[in-house]
């Protein structure tokens, strides 16, 4: 057998079993990853808005 295919016959259990993580867990994961998006959401924007100033800057002092 080759070693690149040994083990796929087996049925795969681990999507069988349930989660292990606790829903007050869940919840504060959630929360972690929410504020992470937020943090990089406003960033994200204040990147564009310093891009955008600067542009509009340069513009004016070529014109």
């Amino acid at each position: 057998m080759s070693m690149l295919t040994h083990g796929i016959e087996r049925p795969v259990d681990w999507a069988e079993r349930p989660a292990r993580i606790s829903g007050e867990r869940k919840a504060q994961l959630k929360r972690l990853v929410l504020g992470a998006l937020t943090v990089l959401s406003m960033g994200s924007v204040l990147t564009a808005l310093i891009a955008l100033k600067t542009a509009i800057y340069v513009w004016h002092l070529h014109a």
